[in-house]
């Protein structure tokens, strides 16, 4: 029973995980508008005025934050989690989470074949959840 509930918080987490990171795509994308424009003389100088132009940005330091959050709470849960699921959950419910969030800050339309990827990807983490945590 330890096992399962173990499994099933390693599950939780690694959603949060791929949460966090799909949300953040497009925000980071959003958030640093503007840095094409910068150009300067030398490849040192343009990498410092970019790296200025996003530490001076608090929108994107606060995406970026929640973004790097995800990744401590990752190397956090493989310490516990089987691989085999971690992998495929992060990796495939960040794209669904990249698309919701896209969406919802009018990037990107969700038509019917993303709705339908999307409803396929939570049915095959659930089921590979299930597989993996079931003892009998």
């Amino acid at each position: 029973m330890d096992d399962q509930l173990s499994g099933y918080r390693d599950a939780v987490n690694l959603v949060v995980v791929a949460a966090l990171w799909g949300m953040t795509n497009p925000l980071l994308k959003k958030n640093s508008k503007g840095i094409e424009d910068i150009n300067r003389d030398g490849k040192f100088s343009q990498m410092m005025a970019e790296f200025f132009f996003l530490v001076s940005n608090w929108k994107y330091i606060v995406s970026f934050v929640m973004n790097q959050t995800g990744s401590v709470v990752y190397y956090l849960t493989l310490a516990s989690a089987d691989l085999t699921l971690a992998v495929p959950i992060t990796n495939s419910m960040t794209f669904m989470f990249t698309a919701l969030s896209s969406h919802l800050l009018g990037e990107k339309h969700l038509n019917f074949n993303t709705l339908l990827g999307i409803a396929l990807v939570a049915v095959g983490v659930l089921l590979c959840v299930l597989g993996k945590t079931d003892t009998s």
